[in-house]
């Protein structure tokens, strides 16, 4: 059975499974509507290919997972299905493993500052508020910083969410320079010894460019200040986007060299396979994964117990 950190069996995973496999598991599925006594053949591996890249995968990432498990068939060690899903097991574990790094707070002079970054709609405020929960549960003092200054709901939402878990945010009005206000921030927190610095900013897709170069601009600011800071810029990611997030996810990464990766609403999207398609092509730790809306559905992510949830095993 699955465990928590705290050693009770996971409610998470169990949920996590259950949104995943939404209509049958996508890849078990299909598999065992194939006779379980079935030869395992090269039709076998191709139709489990098509699968693999149907599910967000990839095709870099299926290809690379079916040459596994053609070198077996030749071999003579795929007799079974079964064979089958522990070869895909395998691999996938191993992909993931790849990425499985949690977020950890290290202490110095100035704010540990996280900069959050992703398009309109990824889910970034709201992961903002269950990352500050997460952190203020382990005992580090918070605070926030508005610098998505072109929506006036993105900022009343980070201020309503500051009241309600009593931490405090740094806004300016709409419009303002977003490296102004998380410069503003940096200084509050660094005055009042705060822990951690979480900063929001705009998710603006329209225009790419000059996204990008505010983005480029807001780590200039802050590194300008602190040489170790933003030690955290962690992409946001709606895995219902599926290949869209990855060619989202590379143009973030080349401009600012993330650091972390959090996907959001899996719940959404009756696949999953993206986290292997992010994990081949970007290589990026993945630090959280998001199943819904409340707080505990949010969980570090484990690439053990996700090909599980994946893979609907026991």
């Amino acid at each position: 059975e699955n465990t928590s950190i705290s050693g009770k069996p996971s409610g998470f995973i169990k949920r996590l499974r259950a949104r995943i496999n939404r209509g049958g598991s996508w890849l078990n599925y299909d598999l065992v509507n194939l006779a379980p006594d079935i030869e395992i053949n090269e039709d076998v591996l191709d139709e489990l290919e098509a699968q693999l890249i149907m599910a967000d995968v990839g095709v870099e990432t299926a290809t690379k997972i079916i040459n596994g498990l053609q070198k077996r068939l030749v071999h003579k060690e795929l007799k079974d299905l079964n064979a089958v899903t522990d070869g895909l097991r395998t691999s996938m574990t191993q992909i993931l493993e790849s990425v499985q790094q949690p977020l950890v707070i290290t202490k110095s002079d100035g704010p540990f500052v996280i900069l959050i970054v992703g398009v309109n709609g990824a889910g970034k405020t709201t992961t903002i508020g269950k990352l500050a929960n997460r952190l203020k549960n382990e005992g580090h003092t918070l605070m926030l910083a508005a610098g998505d200054t072109f929506r006036a709901a993105a900022v009343e939402q980070l201020q309503t969410w500051g009241t309600l878990n009593n931490i405090p945010v740094i806004a300016q009005q709409v419009g303002a320079d977003p490296a102004a206000v998380i410069f503003d921030a940096y200084e509050a927190a660094r005055s009042r010894n705060i822990d951690v610095l979480l900063a929001d900013t705009a998710g603006r897709l329209q225009n790419q460019k000059g996204l990008m170069d505010e983005l480029a601009k807001i780590k200039r600011i802050v590194s300008r200040h602190d040489a170790a800071a933003p030690q955290e810029i962690m992409l946001v990611l709606d895995a219902s986007q599926g290949q869209n997030a990855l060619v989202q996810a590379q143009k973030f990464h080349e401009v600012l060299q993330l650091t972390g990766i959090t996907v959001t609403k899996l719940d959404g999207s009756a696949k999953g396979g993206i986290l292997l398609s992010i994990a081949t092509k970007l290589n990026v730790p993945v630090r959280f994964i998001g199943i819904g809306e409340a707080v505990e559905d949010m969980q570090i992510f484990q690439a053990r117990e996700y090909v599980d949830a994946l893979l609907q095993t026991d």
